[in-house]
C-alpha cells in the first residue's frame, strides 16, 4: 500500500528571541516577493532599512512571549502534529515552516529519503493570500524541482468555509463567550490593499464599494482574503449565536506606509473603549496557533491600549491550537485534499 504523508505547514519563527536570530528570520520573511511584492532592488533597499531597528524591537516582543520549550508557534504546531497522527494512519505526519526551521526543503527531502512518494501538503491558513498560501506552495514546488524529488503533492485548499473548521472555531471559543462580555472583536492579520487588487481575477471588484466582500462569489471569493475573513466571521457568529451588534471585524499588523485593508484593529480598540465597551473579547481567526501576533500584539500591547483608552479588560481567546475539535476537523479536511491527476 502506497503511503501518503501529511505535511503541516505554518509560517515560522526565529530560532531564538535573540536579535541576530530575529534579524535573520525577518530578512528571509521580508525578502519573499510574495510578502513584499516590489522589484528586488527596491525590496532589498526597503528591507535593509527595516532591519536597522526592527530586529531589536521584535526581539524584545519575542522575549516577552517565548516559552521554555521555544517559540509558541513552533511548539504548538509540533503539538498539533503529534495530536493528528492517530487520525492519519496512511503515513507519517511531519511539520514544516515557510521561514526558519524545520524548513519545507528539509521536510520534503526527509520524506523523499524515507521512500515517500505522495504528500498531502497542508498550509495551515484558513484564508487565501499570496503571502501565506501561495508562497508555501511555490516553495514546495521549487524544492521538488530543484532536487528532482519524486514527490506528488495533494494540496489542501484554504478551509475558511469548511463546516468542520467553523464548528471547531465556535466550540473552542464557547467557554470564553459563556463568561460574559460586552463585545467580541475578530482581528485578522492585515494585507496591503494592492495584494487584494493583484489577486482580483476581474480587476474591478475588490475594494470597489462598501459591500464588495458581501457580494464576492466564485473566483473573486476564492482569491479574496478580506471577503474570506468576513465569511469566517459570519459563519462563526451564526454558530456561536451572536447578534450583529455583539461582534465586529478588524485587521492588525500593519507594516510600512502603504494603504492596508481596513478597519484597523488599533483604531477599533480605541473606538470600542470610547463607545463604553468595558470587557472586550478578541479572537484572531487568521491564525490556527498562537504566535507573536496574538500573544504579544493583542494579548499584551492591545490590552494595554484598550485599558488606556478607558476599557477595563481585554481577553484574548486562544487560537485553535490543539483543541480536540480542531484536530478532528483538520484531519477530515486534509483527508479530502484532491489527489493529483
Amino acid at each position: 500500500m502506497t503511503q501518503q504523508a501529511l505535511l503541516l505547514v505554518n509560517l515560522g519563527s526565529p530560532a531564538s528571541p535573540e536579535v541576530a536570530d530575529v534579524r535573520r528570520y525577518l530578512n528571509q520573511f521580508l525578502m519573499d516577493p510574495y510578502v513584499i511584492d516590489l522589484p528586488w532592488p527596491v525590496r532589498r533597499l526597503l528591507v535593509s532599512l527595516i532591519l536597522i531597528k526592527r530586529p531589536a524591537a521584535s526581539a524584545h516582543a519575542y522575549q516577552s512571549i517565548w516559552w521554555e520549550e521555544g517559540s509558541p508557534l513552533v511548539v504548538l504546531s509540533r503539538q498539533l502534529c503529534e495530536a493528528i497522527k492517530p487520525h492519519w494512519p496512511q503515513g507519517p505526519v511531519e511539520l514544516a515552516m515557510r521561514y526558519g526551521e524545520p524548513s519545507i526543503e528539509s521536510s520534503l527531502k526527509r520524506l523523499a529519503a524515507q521512500g515517500i512518494r505522495q504528500v498531502t501538503f497542508a498550509p495551515l491558513y484558513p484564508q487565501f493570500a499570496d503571502s501565506t498560501t501561495t508562497t508555501a506552495i511555490a516553495e514546495a514546488q521549487r524544492v521538488i524541482a530543484a532536487h528532482q524529488l519524486p514527490l506528488q503533492l495533494s494540496i489542501v485548499a484554504p478551509f475558511y468555509a469548511q463546516p468542520e473548521y467553523l464548528d471547531a472555531l465556535a466550540e473552542s471559543a464557547r467557554p470564553y463567550l459563556q463568561q460574559g462580555f460586552d463585545h467580541l472583536l475578530l482581528s485578522y492579520h492585515g494585507l496591503p490593499e494592492r495584494h487584494l487588487h493583484k489577486t482580483d481575477p476581474t480587476g474591478s471588484h475588490c475594494l470597489k464599494g462598501a459591500d464588495c466582500c458581501q457580494r464576492a462569489t466564485g473566483a473573486v471569493l476564492d482569491s479574496c482574503y478580506r471577503a474570506q475573513c468576513y465569511r469566517v466571521s459570519e459563519g462563526f457568529a451564526e454558530r456561536a449565536g451572536l447578534t450583529p451588534a455583539q461582534w465586529s471585524v478588524a485587521f492588525q499588523s500593519r507594516l510600512g506606509r502603504a494603504k492596508w485593508i481596513e478597519p484597523y484593529t488599533e483604531a477599533r480598540l480605541d473606538e470600542l473603549a470610547a463607545q463604553g465597551v468595558k470587557k472586550l473579547l478578541v479572537m484572531c481567526p487568521a491564525f490556527v496557533a498562537d504566535c507573536i501576533e496574538t500573544l504579544e500584539e493583542i494579548g499584551q500591547r492591545g490590552k494595554e491600549q484598550f485599558v488606556a483608552a478607558g476599557g477595563e479588560d481585554l481577553v484574548l481567546v486562544p487560537c485553535l491550537n490543539t483543541h480536540e475539535s480542531w484536530v478532528r476537523a483538520l484531519a477530515a479536511i486534509c483527508q479530502r485534499a484532491p489527489h493529483p491527476a
